[in-house]
């Protein structure tokens, strides 16, 4: 660690009020150094990197860190708090803040090092240490791990050597003691671990340590644990696996090569779990191999839970469950809405009457590729309910979860429960496999539970649930649901859209994002006037953040950095093709300017697009699509209207900031980071 950290990357007086302050003094004596190219490009990828998940943890430590093409070699910079930054940890501010850069292509002996560092952090005394350093230079050898200089001393003189005193006559013989046998130690508690987050530089050793300590701490339990970090990873020994007793998954990103733990008792939770309460993991995963609770099949009990924490409450669960079936639904959208589309641009909208391609298909006629795309894009589109409901199931229960989803998600489109009964079929299919999961079964069934006893039992609960009990309620809510869309007029239809608009803008492609989308796409299975109004509406509202923040580092360019008037020109494409996350580099930025800004324009687009009565029949496309838009002309007049609400507000909000960048388009940058200053408002990360 020589050459990561010297004295002048350490401040032991840091005076920032705020994280997003406290990374840019620390990245500036990197700048100093020739260790950052970028400051401002560098400080965009910490500020994603802290997006992903607060870096603050317990005992008064933050560690911020990315992996960014603007470091030129790994670099570690620390800053020492009087007052404490606010970090994110559950116990309050930070006052050691260490900031950790790291090439796009460090090499893993590089990032060794920098894991090494990570472990020490769990070290109380090096922490005091830190604390107690009065000197730049000490403090710089402390974290490297040199021995220090030895001072010069006199030489002492040497004591004489001490001699055996004389013995008159040989030692009397001692009586023998009766031999006892050896008690037998007793047998050591196994746990296997595995530790990841999304960098891979800081938590995933900081885990590991944290893991590997507590099971130190407890006489009668041993802990071996797999970092899977960004150096890679070496994988535990297959024996050292089959020999354990239980399983503890600290991860923020999928475990990889998980199946090798199936069928051991396993605590799965977020990496700061790990970090923050080792022994009480310990603890846990010894309760189920008590209780004799095994995984089954790929060795997780809530693949989702795998980004989240023990104590996520139902609601941020249920959320994430219901993520993971948009995501995986998403791509059937786009494919076969595209493709209907399509089938519709090139054919009319009569193209829907037409026989099957199989049956009757002319090679010259242009009505008969149309129709081939049209029914294969329902082919594709008719899997969107089904896939839903088996990947929330999949969400909650793992690939057990799979069938009994699939099949409820089927016996919805049967019933005519349409999206509404897809969510019910998921989450009815995930919880029933869940229990079953629960019941302790004789070792020997434990084999065929995930491949015939869990699909057989879940999708004939799941199946007499869906047709009998639930199933009818649901498809009255969905068809009552059509018809409101379908009454929508003046003021009522303004307001959804006005509603619709700010969700698209709120998270900038997260879950508000998405459960607007989803809200809009399930509408077009079974396409009504009112649905296709509503798609019309999200998609123009979804364009107009990145077309507004392009737009604006075009007009005013001054009040944006270099590495945000790159991400602007990029930003036309993206705002243009319906890709909302184009925009995410100027919210995770400056969110408290950006966010507002885009939630207003999209309000005005939403309610504009209703308004004017703009349809829509493909869930995806942005500009591209729009032949196949109603009142196409009066939809672009609704998207740029909100685009320009938009940026004016940001402009107006950045231009009020006392201190402003002053760069100009020209490239020249920010002039406030080229002075080292801070702005007198602070951004958020």
């Amino acid at each position: 660690m020589s050459e990561m950290i010297t004295a002048d990357l350490v401040d032991l007086d840091l005076s920032a009020d705020t994280k997003e302050a406290a990374a840019r003094a620390l990245a500036e004596r990197m700048v100093a150094q020739s260790r950052v190219t970028d400051l401002d490009g560098f400080l965009a990828d910490v500020a994603a990197r802290e997006a992903q998940m607060p870096t603050g943890l317990d005992g008064g430590i933050g560690i911020p860190h990315c992996r960014s093409e603007h470091v030129t070699e790994p670099t570690l910079a620390f800053g020492r708090s009087a007052d404490g930054i606010d970090f994110g940890a559950p116990d309050g501010p930070a006052d050691l803040i260490f900031l950790i850069a790291a090439p796009a292509g460090a090499d893993d002996a590089h990032l060794t090092i920098l894991s090494s560092l990570a472990r020490q952090l769990m070290d109380e005394d090096f922490k005091a240490a830190l604390r107690t350093a009065t000197d730049a230079e000490a403090t710089a050898t402390l974290i490297r791990g040199d021995e220090p200089e030895p001072s010069a001393e006199p030489e002492s003189t040497p004591e004489p050597e001490s001699r055996p005193e004389p013995t008159t006559g040989p030692e009397p013989t001692p009586e023998p003691e009766p031999e006892t046998a050896p008690a037998a130690p007793a047998a050591k508690f196994k746990i296997v671990a595995v530790t990841s987050c999304p960098t891979g530089i800081a938590h995933t050793y900081m885990a590991a340590e944290s893991l590997e300590k507590a099971g130190r701490d407890a006489d009668d339990v041993e802990v071996v644990v797999e970092t899977q970090g960004s150096a890679g990873f070496t994988r535990l020994a297959p024996e050292v696996i089959a020999g354990a007793d239980g399983v503890i998954f600290a991860h923020d990103v999928p475990v990889r090569e998980k199946d090798r733990f199936a069928g051991k008792p396993t605590v799965d939770v977020g990496v700061k779990a790990g970090i923050n309460r080792p022994a009480e993991l310990i603890g846990e995963v010894r309760e189920k191999a008590a209780r004799g609770e095994t995984t089954s099949g790929a060795a997780s009990a809530t693949p989702v839970d795998r980004a989240g924490d023990a104590g996520d409450g139902y609601g941020t669960k249920l959320r994430k469950w219901l993520m993971s079936g948009v995501s995986y639904m998403v791509p059937f959208v786009a494919a076969g809405g595209l493709l209907i589309a399509l089938g519709f641009a090139i054919g009319g909208y009569t193209i829907n009457k037409a026989p099957s391609v199989a049956e009757h298909f002319v090679w010259t006629q242009t009505d008969s590729w149309a129709a081939l795309l049209f029914q294969v894009g329902s082919v594709a589109f008719a899997f969107l309910v089904p896939v839903l409901a088996g990947f929330i199931a999949y969400g909650m229960a793992d690939r057990p979860g799979l069938v009994p989803g699939f099949v409820g998600g089927s016996i919805a489109l049967t019933i005519n429960a349409g999206f509404l009964g897809g969510l019910a079929a998921g989450l009815i299919a995930g919880g029933v496999v869940m229990a079953i999961q629960k019941v302790n079964v004789p070792p020997v069934l434990r084999g065929i539970m995930p491949v015939v006893v869990i699909p057989l039992i879940s999708s004939a609960v799941v199946g007499f649930l869906m047709f009998l009990v639930i199933g009818k309620p649901i498809a009255s809510l969905q068809r009552a649901l059509t018809d409101w869309l379908n009454s929508l007029s003046g003021a009522n239809a303004i307001i959804l859209g006005i509603i619709l608009g700010l969700m698209m803008c709120f998270d900038l492609g997260g879950p508000l994002n998405k459960v607007a989308y989803a809200f809009a796409v399930g509408g077009l299975a079974n396409p009504t006037e009112g649905s296709l109004k509503v798609m019309a509406a999200v998609m123009a509202a979804g364009m107009v953040p990145p077309l507004a923040m392009a737009l604006a580092t075009t007009v005013r360019g001054r009040l944006f950095t270099k590495a945000e008037r790159e991400n602007g020109k990029a930003a036309w494409v993206l705002g243009a093709s319906f890709i909302t996350e184009g925009a995410i580099p100027f919210a995770a930025a400056d969110p408290l300017r950006v966010i507002p800004a885009s939630m207003a324009g999209g309000a005005v687009t939403g309610a504009l697009s209703m308004a004017f009565g703009c349809t829509l029949r493909a869930p995806h496309g942005g500009i591209f699509v729009v032949p196949l838009i109603g009142n196409p002309f009066l939809y672009l007049i609704a998207v740029a209207a909100g685009v320009c609400v938009s940026t004016a507000l940001v402009v107006i909000l950045k231009g009020m900031r006392k201190s402003a960048p002053e760069g100009g388009a020209d490239g020249a940058g920010d002039a406030t980071a080229q002075k080292g200053e801070e702005p007198k408002i602070p951004v958020a990360a």
